[in-house]
């Protein structure tokens, strides 16, 4: 079967319709734009799974192969497409099996509704068949959460779970609705949410701020920028672009902020972080001004907190007020949306160029390309390195793609050497670091953008652990690209053992089947490359293809992640080696 975006209909909002709760939660859906869900049924969801049989021509219901698949499924398509990914389970197990991808949306602002069902009101708190506290469970994980135990209460919580994940700093929502609310009929009518008492999403941006921040902007010697993923949340990359062009300060990204502005956009210096480039690490703690904008100053990024920027003015540009002071204190904290907040700095700050301050980052990146770069994607050695495949992905889709990537060596390799000219390009996993994250999210991100290439960069591991939802990929025929670099290791947990644990390699070599014919099994093209003078070919042909593709690499085993900041050391102490 195809996938086909499907027309949805607003119901009238005034119109009265006598309904059930779960064909109400179908109308709700509805009226928020929800054209796709993944989702897999079970008992205390059955109402609305046999109400969703019956709008099959205007929502798309996806059949994940496991309740975690759909999380992440809804995750990719919520980061591609910019809109609020919807994921569906029954109780117990079901709903338990949510919690990962609710805790990965959490920590990655990813906005997300999750629908699950629940044992009758009678029932709760009975120790039930399939009954679990999902509420009590989901609480640290989630921005909001609700159970529904009266029909009555659905179109009024439906709308209120769509704006808060959506509003503000996104994140995940979780409604929990007993079988007894789905049964009951009630007189439904659907008005969409626009506020929440005691919800402000978006602070008021304080214009005394934004001059004080001018003002260090000004008069600084050695600024420095560093962006994360709330210039994308908040739709402000040409904000960005136009900020950064008219300072001429040098501007570095998380690894959740990679391709809001073209790789090789040249004022762009590079990623920061455990392995990011050289120049922006070590150069954090020689400026005179930190910008820190839409970025929480997480600890991959800052190392030792003590030794982290201590010589800086810092401005922190932020729609969280909880996150000002939280790790890093500010000088000047500039709230709001970076859209409306880097608009209203424009016209307040002076064009500059900063041509010595540049130079820096061009002599530690020339440093760098020697030590590391050079090694990792035109390598001298006889095995393939997992960087000259992503060189040669950026030069098949012409630095197009959408990169997808899990967690490890590979994750870090694909941060570092990607290449992006559009936004909403890089996926991962940030903050929780969910290895089996990759191939349900290649899926819902290609089902967001069914324009745009979408590759998977994948280790043998964490392939692993989600590798039953290839049988997505084979029934809806997802025309996604996967690519898993196979070094026979857990490599990331390897690397660390082979640096700090004197090479005692434990638990860390993985014995892996022939992922070829498994991938055979679903159907899809598939190949095994290990020799340097198939590669360029072979990804030119994947690339090509019109099809779901899977390409195994096998790469070198023991092929390290560099440069690298040793857990609580300082930015400064970068590793080359």
């Amino acid at each position: 079967m195809e996938i086909v975006k499907m027309k949805t209909e607003e119901p009238q909002n005034k119109t009265k319709l006598k309904i059930t709760g779960a064909e109400a939660i179908i109308h709700c859906l509805l009226a928020e734009g929800v054209d796709i869900l993944y989702g897999y049924p079970g008992g205390a969801i059955m109402p609305v799974y046999d109400e969703l049989y019956k709008f099959q021509d205007k929502l798309t219901h996806i059949l994940t192969r496991h309740e975690q698949g759909a999380t992440h499924a809804a995750q990719g398509y919520a980061r591609v497409s910019g809109r609020v990914g919807v994921a569906m389970a029954t109780s117990g197990p079901g709903a338990t099996n949510l919690v990962t991808g609710l805790a990965d949306a959490q920590i990655d602002s990813t906005p997300m509704v999750c629908i699950t069902g629940q044992v009758t009101r009678a029932l709760l708190g009975s120790d039930a068949f399939q009954e679990t506290d999902i509420i009590g469970i989901s609480t640290p994980v989630t921005k909001w959460n609700y159970q529904i135990t009266k029909a009555e209460e659905i179109p009024e919580i439906m709308a209120k779970a769509f704006y808060i994940a959506k509003t503000g700093r996104p994140g995940p929502v979780l409604v929990d609705i007993t079988k007894n609310a789905q049964i009951d009929e009630f007189e439904f009518i659907y008005e969409k949410c626009t506020a929440v008492r005691s919800y402000n999403p978006v602070p008021k941006p304080d214009v005394k701020a934004i001059e004080a921040a001018a003002d260090l902007i000004n008069s600084a010697k050695k600024p420095m920028i560093v962006w994360g993923q709330g210039v994308i949340l908040g739709k402000a990359e040409e904000e960005l672009k136009a900020f950064v062009e008219k300072t001429g300060i040098p501007a570095a990204w998380t690894i959740m902020g990679a391709s809001a502005i073209d790789s090789d956009h040249p004022l762009n210096v590079g990623m920061v972080g455990m392995h990011g480039n050289y120049g922006p690490n070590v150069l954090t703690n020689e400026c005179d001004l930190l910008i820190a904008i839409g970025m929480r100053f997480d600890d991959r990024v800052t190392g030792n907190l003590d030794t982290y920027a201590k010589q800086a003015k810092v401005i922190h540009f932020e729609i969280d007020k909880a996150e000002v002071n939280k790790n890093v204190r500010a000088d000047v904290a500039v709230l709001g949306n970076s859209k409306e907040t880097l608009d209203l700095i424009l016209p307040l700050v002076n064009e500059n160029s900063h041509e010595e301050w540049h130079n820096e980052f061009k002599k530690k990146y020339e440093v760098e390309f020697e030590a590391v770069i050079k090694n990792d994607i035109h390598p001298t050695k006889e095995g393939l390195t997992m960087g000259e495949v992503i060189e040669q992905i950026n030069i098949a889709s012409g630095n197009k793609a959408v990169i997808v990537t899990d967690v490890g060596q590979h994750q870090m390799i694909g941060c570092r050497y990607a290449k992006f000219k559009e936004s909403k390009s890089n996926i991962t996993s940030g903050g929780l670091g969910t290895m089996g994250f990759a191939l349900p999210a290649a899926i819902g991100a290609k089902m967001g953008a069914m324009d745009r290439e979408v590759v998977a960069i994948i280790g043998d591991g964490g392939y692993q652990m989600t590798i039953q939802e290839l049988g997505v990929i084979f029934q809806h025929n997802v025309p996604v690209k996967i690519v898993v670099l196979n070094n026979d290791h857990l490599g990331m947990v390897r690397q660390w053992q082979e640096l700090f644990f004197d090479r005692r390699y434990a638990s860390t070599v993985m014995v892996n089947p022939d992922f070829v014919k498994i991938a055979e099994g679903y159907h899809i093209e598939s190949k095994r490359i290990s020799k340097r003078e198939d590669l360029q070919s072979t990804i030119e042909e994947m690339i090509a293809s019109k099809n779901p593709y899977f390409l195994e690499v096998k790469v070198e085993k023991e092929d390290n992640v560099f440069p690298m900041i040793p857990s609580g050391a300082s930015v400064s102490d970068v590793r080359l080696k």
